[in-house]
């Protein structure tokens, strides 16, 4: 499980995060309550929710996914939703997730 801080200006609405899994998952995504729920290409799971004003990324890869295109597209996909979501690029993610392990 991961968890993303929110860029200023990216509201914490779930309403705001599904519409974004809906531009980037074009597949269904079962909403419970706060929760969203959905699978997409490699992926068998992804489950997405907002605590404490971040976005938390839950997802369960498929073992019986091999196709190399296939991977890619879900891996692209997915950082396409990170980025919408948040409003931080990979590398930003990945400084702010160095910054957070290191306590400072």
């Amino acid at each position: 499980m991961q968890q993303y801080k929110l860029k200023r200006g990216f509201k914490p609405e779930i309403e705001r995060i599904y519409s974004v899994m809906q531009e980037c998952f074009p597949v269904e995504i079962v909403r419970e309550g706060d929760v969203l729920e959905t699978a997409y290409g490699a992926m068998a799971k992804i489950t997405v929710s907002i605590e404490n004003k971040k976005l938390v990324v839950d997802t369960v890869s498929n073992p019986s996914m091999m196709d190399d295109e296939t991977i890619l597209q879900t891996n692209r996909y997915f950082r396409d939703f990170l980025y919408k979501a948040t409003g931080y690029t990979a590398k930003e993610r990945l400084k702010q997730a160095k910054k957070e392990v290191s306590g400072k």
